[in-house]
């Protein structure tokens, strides 16, 4: 069901179930780059990309100063690592992604013949002796694929380095939250290219370059971003990511702070945010009825934020965040009135930004 209940568009709500279903690991973007840069094309004047994949729809491209929106691409996922001898397969990370959800999930292990479907197997409650369960690790998660042994496995096209995703697509929960795989963060590209669509629609003429970047490889050290920050060379930078909604069972608010789905976006406090944009961000939304949310960061942001504050001689940059539920599982939750709001408060910030805007703190 696709209910439209945030108030967007048909061919927004498509584009999202397209965009969301796809897979895109890390460093195997590129189809829904493709996808992505489809749809943002009628709203741009200008699309490139880098080496590694990252895309960027471009307004005003001639324009000295440059205003960066940006989200990440990629997805958490796996890479083949051992084969047995009797056609079952071990695996490593290809990002963060989270071991103990793995027993008994469905995958997809994406090969030069196509897709292999495959299952991660586990011993049955029957056998497992009481009080000495094993928990899943690394070491003991397996996928099988219905092979006898390991040249039936090859035969398949699987190999090492394979990479591996989970199967499970978008859904809604009570018609009110999005649920699925790899919200972490493609509902952050498809969130920015809602503002460039609306942009568009309402015919707001910026006073100078707008850069929409979908990076690559986030979730393996921010790598996308301080490839395409060296390139562009912003003067801001505005990241929106994904943040930890901490109102569900076994959370902690002392560790994670109080945030809660459905209460509006976050905005963050820490070393890597200029301060003067945080500043332009939060009274945008104060002046605009948007309901926002704060939180802190210690050292780093650990976003694109912090690659983007920290390239060339230092970009002034700011993170917006949609609150989301159960992070690297299957399930993400996040609530549609959230996504909404975070494109209208990027949106209305970027109305508000100047041509040359002054950032300095001494002036």
């Amino acid at each position: 069901m696709k209910n439209n209940s945030a108030n967007f568009s048909k061919e927004s709500i498509d584009f999202l179930y397209a965009y969301l279903n796809n897979a895109a690991p890390t460093g195997f973007e590129w189809k829904g780059q493709k996808l992505w840069m489809e749809y943002l094309r009628p709203f741009v004047d200008k699309i490139t990309t880098d080496t590694y994949g990252t895309a960027v729809g471009i307004i005003n491209p001639d324009a000295k100063f440059k205003v960066v929106i940006e989200a990440h691409a990629d997805e958490i996922s796996w890479f083949v690592h051992y084969i047995t001898k009797d056609g079952f397969i071990y695996l490593r990370r290809n990002g963060g992604s989270d071991h103990q959800i793995a027993p008994s999930k469905r995958v997809n292990i994406h090969t030069e013949k196509g897709i292999v479907k495959a299952v991660f197997g586990w011993p049955a409650i029957h056998v497992r002796e009481p009080g000495k369960e094993e928990t899943p690790t690394l070491k003991n998660i397996f996928l099988d694929c219905g092979c006898s042994n390991e040249k039936e496995v090859n035969e398949l096209g699987i190999h090492v380095g394979c990479v591996v995703t989970y199967e499970d697509e978008l859904m809604e929960l009570n018609e009110r939250y999005y649920c699925g795989r790899a919200l972490d963060n493609r509902i952050g590209g498809f969130m920015i290219a809602e503002v460039a669509k609306l942009l568009k629609e309402q015919n707001i003429k910026l006073p100078f370059g707008l850069y929409i970047v979908n990076s690559v490889q986030e979730e393996v050290g921010l790598r996308g971003a301080e490839m395409i920050a060296h390139q562009l060379q912003p003067d801001i930078a505005i990241i929106t990511d994904v943040c930890h909604d901490t109102q569900s069972p076994m959370m902690n608010k002392i560790q994670s702070g109080d945030l809660s789905c459905g209460k509006g976006p976050v905005v963050t406090y820490g070393p890597a945010v200029h301060n003067k944009l945080l500043k332009l961000i939060c009274d945008t939304a104060t002046s605009n009825s948007i309901k926002f949310q704060r939180q802190a960061a210690s050292r780093a942001t650990g976003t694109d934020t912090d690659a983007f504050a920290y390239s060339n001689a230092g970009v002034a940059s700011a993170l917006i965040s949609l609150p989301l539920r159960y992070m690297h599982t299957t399930v993400e939750t996040v609530h549609k009135e959230d996504v909404r709001q975070v494109i209208q408060l990027i949106f209305e910030t970027l109305k508000n930004v100047q041509s040359n805007h002054d950032l300095s703190y001494f002036s």
